[in-house]
């Protein structure tokens, strides 16, 4: 749903039954400030914001993944992200990230064969026992990298089902990953993304995301708010940030339509983007999920100061 307008509302209950009338609420967001990273009182805009590097997009010019965390402390970072960390093993990721004395933030779940056009399994049904082991090698490598996130791929439409039965699906596995995750003390993510860039992905409306959190209600289970599928889905930035950031633990940042480093030119202010999430609250990481534009990621960087964020 592409959010046309907004009505003044003044309270934080009046916002969510308002775009979410036919939900409940989820639980008061300060029982789970130690696994979350977001608060619904306001904040100055004066707090700091760290920055993480996706080292799938970033640094292409090291090589393999496993040579990107040297390149990324070499760079000034003090945590990573990982969308794709499957290609090498879970042990050599794990030397790499403590030898450079790095933070895991966040890795995605284990997808599948990305070249074939799988992009998890989650939404899919009769695949639930393959969702199940996905799940179990995810797990392998957030408890090597000691990685408290895990981004839940969702997977692709089957024509073969109804939207449905793809939801219903959804749900049922999103529980399994709650508590699961509840056991392992991760937290996991759903991220909405466009039909644009990723075709056929079935978890591509952030109401239906943030419906799904209602429903399973667990603090195991929250938004990735990545601004380049925002952008791309809805829009409506400001209202959206002040809408969604009450569910959010993650956020991303690349500038559409090139998802390059926010700075290039494009459809977004990110310095006004990051002023806006640092008055509404946020104090998480800003995952730098970009493409580089510049043949050293290195000279990519400027955005980072620009933007009054810090490693």
């Amino acid at each position: 749903m592409r959010v046309a307008h907004c009505a003044t509302i003044t309270t934080l209950h009046h916002y969510i039954h308002r775009w979410f009338p036919s939900s409940r609420l989820l639980p008061h967001h300060h029982h789970y400030r130690d696994i979350t990273t977001t608060t619904t009182t306001s904040t100055m805009a004066s707090t700091t914001i760290k920055v993480c590097a996706n080292l799938t997009t970033m640094f292409p010019e090291r090589g393999p993944l496993a040579s990107r965390y040297a390149a990324a402390k070499r760079a000034g970072f003090k945590a990573v992200e990982t969308s794709l960390p499957y290609r090498e093993s879970a042990e050599i990721l794990a030397k790499e990230l403590q030898e450079n004395q790095l933070t895991q933030v966040l890795i995605n779940s284990d997808p599948g064969h990305i070249e074939g056009g799988e992009m998890g399994f989650a939404c899919i049904p009769g695949q639930e026992a393959i969702f199940k082991d996905s799940l179990d090698k995810t797990l392998t490598y957030a408890k090597a990298l000691n990685c408290g996130m895990v981004h839940i791929m969702v997977g692709l439409q089957d024509k073969k089902h109804t939207e449905e039965e793809h939801m219903q699906t959804l749900q049922k596995n999103l529980q399994y990953a709650a508590d699961l995750f509840r056991k392992e003390n991760i937290v996991g993510v759903v991220e909405p993304k466009n039909n644009i860039t990723f075709p056929g992905y079935f978890l591509n409306d952030f109401d239906k995301a943030v419906s799904l959190l209602f429903k399973i209600n667990s603090p195991h289970l929250r938004l990735l708010l990545d601004f380049f599928h925002l952008q791309h889905i809805c829009g409506n930035i400001t209202q959206n940030i002040d809408r969604l950031l009450p569910y959010t633990a993650h956020v991303q940042v690349s500038q559409p339509p090139q998802r390059s480093e926010p700075d290039t030119p494009g459809e977004l202010d990110f310095v006004y983007i990051i002023n806006k999430l640092k008055s509404a609250g946020y104090t998480g990481y800003i995952g730098a999920e970009y493409f580089p534009s510049t043949k050293k990621t290195e000279d990519s960087l400027g955005w980072i100061k620009k933007c009054g964020l810090t490693f």
